[in-house]
């Protein structure tokens, strides 16, 4: 369907086992994840693994983390990032996907695209952030949104440090709990 759209060509980046037990929904597979067709293996995945505590072998191992971008292919390159994922994508795949992971105990969403899928919400980042841990009301899921872990980042992280100082305590807190 999104073919004539993808610059580099379509390729599915997704890690997804029924027995998942945390959700990452973030927005696309970046550059480097279609090269090498792994997610996350950049050093935005290096910063994400570390906010969670989680070593490499456990982040990769499907039937503990799904992995589930908003668009499943990179969407190529826009000026200042790359542009955002397909439409066709999500309304077409994610429920289907969605529906087959039924031992969740905590999602993270990471982005506005997932967001506002997710939670139906256009709140600002920052606010939906600061909520912290929050609870599906259809699921028994927590739930918590992330800032996205890219070093173009930084210039917010270091505006509000009380992320590193309380919702990173607690996101650890939480991926050990749906874990153990």
């Amino acid at each position: 369907e999104c073919e004539p759209h993808l610059p580099c060509g379509p390729k599915p980046i997704v890690q997804l086992h029924s027995d998942a037990r945390i959700l990452i929904a973030s927005q696309a597979p970046g550059r480097i994840a279609h090269a090498s067709g792994v997610p996350f293996q950049d050093p935005s995945g290096r910063r994400l693994r570390e906010w969670m505590g989680m070593d490499e072998s456990t982040f990769y191992d499907a039937s503990t983390v799904a992995i589930l971008p908003m668009g499943f292919c990179y969407p190529g390159k826009a000026r200042g990032g790359d542009l955002p994922p397909r439409p066709e994508c999500a309304p077409r795949w994610r429920q289907l996907a969605l529906d087959q992971l039924s031992n969740l105990q905590l999602m993270l969403i990471i982005g506005t695209y997932a967001q506002r899928w997710h939670l139906g919400s256009t709140r600002a980042l920052t606010e939906q952030v600061r909520r912290g841990v929050q609870l599906s009301e259809e699921k028994a899921v927590h739930i918590m949104v992330l800032p996205h872990p890219s070093p173009r980042n930084n210039p917010w992280l270091k505006c509000n440090p009380w992320f590193e100082a309380d919702i990173l305590p607690a996101l650890k807190t939480r991926v050990v709990e749906a874990l153990s």
